[in-house]
């Protein structure tokens, strides 16, 4: 099935007319999704997809470390924290500092990726589990550390967070209110989605010019082989960090965002559990794939959504709910990530360099298992 609607996609992509419709009738869908998503669902719904474009550019940062440089990262999350705080406390009354959004997300990008510069350097010679250690460590360090951060001088809040935070707010336009443009009503949510969607592309493009580009190339090149491409002449000190601190930047922006939309944080909303999701939506989706990772983020964060509707669907079939609906979600969420992962192990959507070397590894071990076979014999 993924092959033919591949093949499908190569023949529109050949045809300029047909590309040219293809993007149109897209560009149109994602113009009045939250319209129709409104209607359909209820506004609630268009505040799930507001968050999973969110979370669409979380992953396709981490991509960039996990997928393209083969860094295992689980303290991704901190990053998302640093830009996340970092708007909360130059735009809310905590510092009485209410300074614009321009200002502050290029700001919090920045920090975010000297953050990420700080966890890159002392792990270069790190690979696999041990790196994994290492960045969870850096992870839960980072939430530990908001957490007590409110004495003796009290900068986070501590654990009570930060609230009050000021809407996101281009000029006099601001997001978190009702706007009427030319007689059409768009309620705080619609607003969101509409710069949370223009920022996401904006993320795909710069990953899919980067996966092209001399650095991707060089990325890959470490996650293949290290050794071969420090030979090759790859700067690989420069090269892995420059993936930490460019996934770091995109979480940093993530996070600002995420302040600006939710209105309140607290250390609470970046657990290990958190990095651990972003990380499943890449691997779900496809490592290395921006495509299926944009997939995967859709899926991980729409799906155990959708699944709260089992407690109806019991009511309705059995007259009573035998099961908590939340626990039932997770359970069926959990079992569709483990059968998705036994039959699709690449992803839903791979790369097709990850495709090849699956396909390589099954001819060997099938070798091996006939040449066994026959030593027995």
């Amino acid at each position: 099935m993924t092959a033919s609607w591949r093949r499908r996609w190569q023949q529109i992509k050949r045809d300029r007319r047909a590309a040219i419709a293809a993007w149109l009738v897209i560009g149109i869908v994602l113009a009045l999704l939250p319209f129709f998503t409104g209607e359909l669902l209820g506004r609630s719904w268009v505040r799930i997809i507001d968050f999973a474009l969110l979370y669409i550019m979380l992953a396709l940062g981490l991509n960039i470390v996990v997928g393209y440089a083969g860094l295992l990262d689980l303290g991704y999350i901190a990053f998302y924290a640093v830009g996340a705080y970092l708007y909360a406390l130059l735009a809310s009354p905590q510092f009485g500092l209410h300074m614009p959004v321009w200002a502050i997300l290029p700001l919090g990008a920045m920090v975010a990726a000297g953050f990420g510069v700080l966890l890159g350097a002392p792990t270069l010679k790190l690979r696999g589990d041990y790196l994994a250690i290492v960045t969870l460590g850096f992870g839960e360090i980072v939430r530990i550390f908001l957490t007590n951060l409110n004495t003796p001088i009290n900068i986070t809040n501590g654990p009570q967070g930060v609230s009050l935070i000021d809407p996101i707010a281009i000029g006099s336009f601001s997001l978190g209110e009702t706007q009427s443009i030319h007689g059409i009503t768009f309620p705080s949510t619609y607003t969101y989605y509409y710069l949370f969607l223009a920022l996401s592309l904006a993320v795909v493009f710069i990953s899919i010019r980067l996966q092209d580009s001399r650095i991707g190339r060089a990325w890959v090149a470490i996650r293949e082989d290290e050794v071969a491409a420090a030979a090759m002449g790859i700067n690989t000190r420069n090269v892995k960090l420059l993936a930490f601190a460019m996934g770091a930047s995109f979480a940093g922006v993530s996070g600002g965002l995420f302040a600006g939309f939710q209105g309140f944080i607290s250390p609470e909303s970046f657990t290990l559990f958190e990095s651990v999701i972003v990380l499943c939506m890449i691997v779900l989706g496809g490592m290395g794939n921006i495509a299926g990772v944009v997939l995967g983020a859709l899926l991980i964060t729409i799906f155990p959504e959708a699944l709260r509707y089992l407690g109806e669907l019991q009511q309705l079939l059995l007259g009573r709910v035998l099961v908590d609906p939340n626990d039932l979600r997770l359970l069926v969420f959990g079992l569709a990530l483990v059968i998705v992962m036994l039959f699709r192990p690449a992803g839903l959507l791979p790369s097709m360099r990850r495709r090849r070397e699956l396909s390589a590894d099954e001819n060997i071990l099938t070798q091996e298992q006939a040449s066994l076979y026959d030593t027995r014999r």
